[in-house]
């Protein structure tokens, strides 16, 4: 694994092409995309990690982030086309505080038109930029914090600093469209940062240079990601062929991990003992 800083201007698909020329591999992916604008934790897969990163893109995740208050976007951040619509400069921060109250906790929410959600086999993003009309439908996500920090007025406009806490699916674009919808004034993102997934934080990633960067054994990944137990030498047999144990893990999933320490496979409980999610060491 590989846990990434990543800069502004760039696609996470780029990251991942960076990262193939450092490493020398084609087998490289990336969990819980993040926009060419977005900042932060990026987590890549490389070579059978590639197969954990389904699972740790489901974590949790926060972010730091600036929304425009007076403005609309066609891609509900600065990328799109940007619409004047209403002098915010006058409004305060509690007004803002008290607008955001609905958009926290269990809700659904809508997600951007530009957003990856496939619509009939085609991803929203390339039929919207195609001239599309899109319509997706609310999804329920979870906002566990979502804090307006200071606000600056710009010009008739009025920038907002949040921080967002949220579950993994919610759309940090989508919460500035509908807290400015909600002000009837119009809002889209001009910044954002991912700061954690899961227990990933953007303090422990790394940026990437010239050189090839450090690697994070899939053991270590698994201790931050789910629990995780030791097996026998019997057990680890069995892990190999990918039979089932007759324990049962704590978890869904759980790491299981070699009596050497190194992670084998992922299991989940199951009638009585446990059954594999994913083998990553076959026998």
């Amino acid at each position: 694994m590989v846990i990434v800083d990543k800069p502004s201007g760039v696609t996470s698909h780029q990251v991942v092409g960076r990262l193939r020329r450092l490493l020398g591999t084609r087998k490289i992916g990336h969990a819980g995309t993040l926009d060419p604008m977005a900042t932060g934790v990026l987590i890549l897969g490389v070579n059978r990690a590639t197969r954990l990163l389904g699972h740790l893109a489901l974590h949790d995740k926060a972010y730091t982030a600036t929304v425009r208050l007076g403005e609309s976007s066609s891609t509900d951040d600065a990328d799109g086309d940007v619409t004047p619509v209403v002098d915010a400069s006058g409004l305060t921060l509690d007004a803002i505080r008290e607008a955001l109250i609905p958009l926290t906790g269990d809700i659904l929410q809508v997600p951007s038109t530009v957003s990856a959600i496939k619509v009939n086999g085609k991803r929203a993003y390339a039929r919207a930029r195609a001239g599309e009309a899109v319509e997706l439908a609310a999804r329920p996500v979870t906002v566990s914090r979502l804090e307006a920090l200071r606000v600056r007025p710009v010009d008739g406009r009025l920038d907002v600093d949040i921080e967002v806490e949220c579950s993994s699916g919610t759309y940090v674009r989508a919460i500035a469209r509908d807290l400015g919808h909600a002000l009837g004034v119009g809002g889209h993102l001009t910044t954002l940062r991912r700061t954690r997934i899961g227990r990933y934080s953007v303090a422990d990633a790394v940026e990437l240079g010239e050189e090839a960067p450090p690697l994070m054994p899939m053991a270590d990944a698994a201790r931050l990601s789910f629990p995780v137990v030791t097996l026998t030498a019997d057990e680890a047999r069995d892990v190999g062929f990918g039979r089932r144990l007759e324990r049962v893990v704590p978890g869904t999933p759980t790491g299981v991990l070699s009596p050497s320490g190194d992670l084998m496979a992922l299991y989940e409980p199951s009638d009585g003992g446990s059954a594999p999610v994913a083998v990553l060491a076959p026998a």
